[in-house]
């Protein structure tokens, strides 16, 4: 399966709005008890995470994994860093290209591969105001084009 597919429980949409994603990254979750559970019942926010690189590993921050119904103590804490599970080498690879001003890394989608929870994250630069403005009329125009064909099509038929 390539990255990205699999069943998708959560999406960063304002990701890609405010960043332009250059690279992506498959990653593994190191997760407690309960998370799976709710992490399969879809009870997954993306809106607010980021991840960073602290001695040598990677780790997703803010990503909120509600608990479990039935998980009474043994629940987890919603909010808490968890690590992802990355090769070396992309790690290492990370670290040279976050260094660099401007670059972060933003969680895109959270889903479940072969049974297995995983992230997928993106190597994304920061947009400015005016990059946004143009992604946004750049995306009214296609709309109205197919818009247009759409109606052209229906015509002829």
């Amino acid at each position: 399966m390539p990255k990205g597919e699999g069943k998708l429980v959560a999406q960063n949409k304002k990701a890609r709005h405010d960043f332009t994603i250059e690279e992506t990254y498959e990653a593994g979750l190191v997760l407690q008890g309960t998370e799976i559970k709710s992490i399969r019942a879809g009870r997954v926010n993306l809106k607010d995470s980021f991840a960073r690189i602290r001695n040598g590993e990677v780790y997703v921050f803010n990503m909120h994994i509600s608990t479990y119904e039935q998980g009474n103590r043994y629940n987890h804490d919603p909010l808490r860093t968890r690590k992802l599970l990355l090769h070396r080498k992309q790690i290492n690879k990370l670290i040279g290209e976050t260094k660099e001003t401007g670059y972060s890394l933003v969680p895109l989608k959270l889903y479940i591969k072969n049974g297995v929870a995983k992230l997928l994250i993106g190597l994304g630069k920061g947009k400015k105001k005016f990059d946004k403005r143009e992604d946004l009329k750049r995306k009214e125009a296609n709309r109205s084009i197919q818009r247009e064909l759409a109606q052209r099509q229906k015509g002829n038929y």
